[in-house]
This record gives C-alpha cells, sequence and structure tokens, in this order.
C-alpha cells in the first residue's frame, strides 16, 4: 500500500509525462510561449497534481472527483500533443511514444478508480 501520493505509479507515470511533454515543447516556435505550449504545460501538470490531490482526500467520491479531472487533463494533453504535431510538423518517432505513454497511464488510471471503488464497497 502507497504511504505517500509520490508511492502511486499512476503518479510516477504522470510525472515522468510531464517531463516528455516539456522536453519535446521545447522544440516549438516561441510565438506559442504564451499560447499553447502554456496549454500543454497546464494540462500534463494538472494531471499529476489532481492524482496527489486525490490521496489526500478520505471520502471515495472527493478522491474519485480528483481522479476523474486527472482523466480529464489526460485527455486533454492528448489533444493539444495531436493539434501539436499536425500543426509543428512533428516527427511521429516524437509524438508516439508520448501518445502510448498517455494510453497506457489511462488505463491504470482507470485501474485505480476502478480498485478504490471495489476497496470502498468492502
Amino acid at each position: 500500500m502507497a504511504k505517500t501520493f509520490a508511492d502511486l505509479e499512476i503518479w510516477q507515470r504522470a510525472i515522468k509525462l510531464a517531463e516528455d511533454i516539456y522536453d519535446l515543447t521545447r522544440s516549438f516556435p516561441k510565438t506559442e510561449q504564451f499560447a499553447l505550449i502554456d496549454q500543454i504545460k497546464r494540462a500534463v501538470t494538472s494531471i499529476s497534481a489532481n492524482i496527489a490531490e486525490a490521496f489526500g482526500r478520505f471520502h471515495y467520491n472527493d478522491k474519485r472527483k480528483f481522479l476523474f479531472n486527472a482523466r480529464g487533463s489526460l485527455q486533454e494533453t492528448k489533444s493539444h500533443l495531436l493539434l501539436s504535431a499536425k500543426l509543428f510538423k512533428l516527427k511521429p518517432t516524437a509524438v508516439n511514444p508520448i501518445l502510448s505513454q498517455i494510453d497506457i497511464l489511462g488505463i491504470k488510471l482507470n485501474n485505480f478508480i476502478n480498485a478504490i471503488g471495489k476497496s470502498q464497497s468492502k
């Protein structure tokens, strides 16, 4: 059992995703600094922050709300990434590994939501 949110695999994966998005956005045009770059960074950092906040909540419904927010931010990140790939003609070798991370994190996040729901009903 996790003692802190940092022990959670989903939080660790969210942090890795954020690191990779930050690395990728360094190649974006500087004119996007306060537009798409800012939006994608806000979305990706919101994922781990919501997971952490869910960990700190006592009641299942509170936890679930923040985990759903994390899931929403994950999809927002994916949307921004797909748009960026088209606008900036990013190479699939740069984008596809991140898209794969997003898909895996989405599955694991859903599994975590289901698991805490099952533990709540016991």
